[in-house]
């Protein structure tokens, strides 16, 4: 087996070395309703009680308002998982989650017209 890369959960090889669930406890819905555009931000607050790793990544991404849809991919987990570790979180305060800016109206052509060229410059 290959040294792993990104921490000690992935091998450059295998992949992921355990399941995403795991991560979760097993769980698949979240406390806390939360979409891929909703915005996290930490609160200073320090968690109580035992938290995974992942949680602390997770919280380390939190410094300023990021999207849960940015921490899905930073951990690269699944967003239903990265939703899950997001709402523990915020139950225990170390968190804050509000909808975007621009929530009022998600289809609203300016916004989607924003997400085009973001995505035409990535290509």
């Amino acid at each position: 087996m290959s040294a792993p890369t990104d921490g000690p959960w992935l091998d450059e090889a295998a992949g992921r070395l355990i399941r995403p669930y795991t991560v979760s406890g097993g769980r698949t819905r979240p406390t806390t309703a939360m979409d891929l555009l909703t915005l996290v931000m930490s609160t200073g607050s320090v968690p109580q009680g035992h938290l995974g790793p992942e949680h602390a990544d997770a919280l380390g991404l939190c410094q300023g308002p990021t999207s849960v849809a940015e921490i899905a991919a930073h951990l690269r987990l699944p967003a239903t998982v990265t939703k899950i570790l997001l709402s523990d979180l915020v139950d225990c305060g170390a968190i804050s989650a509000r909808p975007p800016d621009s929530f009022h109206n998600p289809t609203d052509r300016f916004l989607l017209e924003a997400v085009l060229d973001g995505l035409r410059r990535q290509l």
